[in-house]
C-alpha cells in the first residue's frame, strides 16, 4: 500500500485500515487548520487505489477486516462511479468487512444527489465524518470554512436521507468571546435540523502556522478561557432538540461530557455545571498548540 505524506484520520478510525483515495482536502484554505498544508489536492487514479486494495487483501487476513477508512480529507468529493467501484472491491476482497468511512465536508456533501447517496449505501458506504465547525455563517465565513449553514442541512440531510450514518463535529470556542453565543445557538439549529447519529466536540485550540493562530498571537482573537468554552457548551446542549450520541471524544476538551440525546441532556447539563464549579487549575493551559492530533 502507499501513502503520501502525514495521514489523518478520526479517533474513532483508530483501529480502522486506511486506504488512501485522496491527497490533501479540495479546500484547504480553513484559517483554523494546518493538516494538509504541504500537500496539493488530487483524486488518485483508480487503478492505483484498486491496485492497493488488492495488497491490502494479501497483507492482512480479509476476514479480520473490520472497518475502512478512506482517506484523505473529503474523500466524499470524488464522483459516484469512482467510489461505488472503490465499495464494491472493499466487499469482494474483505468479507468481514461491517464499516466504510471517510470525511466529507458539507460542501461537499450537498453535491450529490439522494439517489447518489443511496446507491454509495447500498455499495457499502457506512457513514461520513463531516467537520461542520459552526453553523454560524458569519462565523463560517470569517475562518473561511468555504460552507454554511444551508450547505450545513442540506448535505446533512441527504446523507442522513440515504441511511448513511452521519458524524458532525463541533468545535467549541471556534467563536472566541465575541461569537460564542451566536455560534452556539445556529449550531444547535443545525445539528437539530440535520440530527445526526453522533455530535462530536473539538475544543478550538491556535495553531502555529495557521492564519487564526498569526491572529491570536497578534492579539487579534480573544480566545476562550475553560469555563468560557464550558459556557458555550452548555448553550449547545441546552438547545439540542435530536437523537445522536453526543461525545466529547478529544483530548483538547475542558470535560468528558456524552450521553444519548434526549434522554441523558439534564444528566449532561450536570455534568457541565459540575465542571463549571472545578477552580482553574483543574484546566489545561490556554494558548497556541504544537499539533492538531
Amino acid at each position: 500500500m502507499r501513502y503520501e505524506g502525514i495521514i489523518y484520520r478520526p479517533p474513532s478510525e483508530g483501529g480502522s485500515l486506511i486506504i488512501q483515495a485522496t491527497v490533501g482536502c479540495p479546500h484547504n484554505r480553513c484559517r483554523f487548520c494546518n493538516m494538509y498544508k504541504e500537500k496539493r489536492f488530487r483524486i488518485r487514479k483508480l487503478g492505483d487505489i484498486l491496485e492497493d486494495i488488492e495488497e491490502a487483501g494479501r497483507y492482512y487476513d480479509p476476514r479480520s477486516v473490520r472497518t475502512i477508512f478512506l482517506a484523505d480529507g473529503n474523500s466524499a468529493i470524488m464522483r459516484t462511479e469512482q467510489l461505488l467501484r472503490i465499495l464494491r472491491r472493499l466487499r469482494e476482497v474483505f468479507p468481514g468487512l461491517e464499516r466504510v468511512t471517510s470525511y466529507g465536508a458539507s460542501q461537499y456533501l450537498s453535491l450529490k444527489t439522494r439517489e447518489e447517496w443511496e446507491e454509495l449505501r447500498a455499495a457499502g458506504l457506512t457513514r461520513l465524518h463531516c467537520g461542520m465547525e459552526s453553523g454560524h455563517d458569519p462565523l463560517l465565513l470569517r475562518v473561511n470554512k468555504g460552507t454554511s449553514m444551508r450547505k450545513h442541512i442540506e448535505g446533512g440531510r441527504a446523507v442522513r436521507a440515504a441511511g448513511i450514518e452521519l458524524s458532525m463535529y463541533y468545535m467549541a470556542g471556534l467563536g472566541g468571546r465575541e461569537m460564542w453565543e451566536a455560534h452556539a445557538l445556529d449550531s444547535a439549529r443545525v445539528l437539530n435540523a440535520v440530527d445526526p447519529d453522533f455530535i462530536r466536540v473539538r475544543t478550538f485550540s491556535p495553531m502555529p502556522d495557521t492564519e487564526l493562530g498569526e491572529d491570536f498571537l497578534a492579539g487579534n482573537f480573544s480566545l476562550q478561557e475553560p469555563r468560557g468554552v464550558l459556557r458555550e457548551l452548555r448553550l449547545l446542549v441546552e438547545n439540542l432538540e435530536g437523537n445522536g450520541l453526543f461525545l466529547s471524544d478529544h483530548w483538547l476538551n475542558f470535560a468528558d461530557i456524552h450521553g444519548r440525546l434526549p434522554q441523558d441532556k439534564e444528566a449532561m447539563l450536570l455534568s457541565i455545571d459540575r465542571a463549571l464549579a472545578a477552580p482553574r487549575e483543574d484546566f489545561r493551559p490556554v494558548g497556541l498548540i504544537a499539533s492538531s492530533l
